[in-house]
């Protein structure tokens, strides 16, 4: 979790997480929705509002997760069955 809340810190203090699409749960956070399944989001690519990015497991539920905004794909801050916290930036766009 540490690692988590200082990449988060980082983001804020340069301002990157104006950019960032972030967590809105507590969860474990897939890339794809299910291992023979290509990701969902990759670098470089295009995102518009509302395209998924991922699912958040909570409780045995699985939520997609949906951009909120539009953006060039720079870096996907959340790994694979990564347990990610509320807040935290999963994909970073520029």
């Amino acid at each position: 979790f540490a690692e988590a809340e200082a990449a988060t810190t980082a983001m804020r203090e340069t301002g990157a997480d104006e950019n960032a699409i972030t967590a809105p749960l507590t969860g474990t956070f897939y890339r794809a929705s299910s291992p023979e399944e290509p990701a969902f989001v990759s670098v470089g690519q295009l995102l518009r509002k509302g395209d998924v990015i991922g699912v958040i497991e909570a409780m045995k539920t699985y939520n997609e997760i949906k951009a909120d905004k539009e953006g060039i794909v720079q870096e996907i801050s959340a790994e694979d069955g990564q347990l990610v916290e509320y807040g935290q930036p999963l994909v970073l766009l520029g």
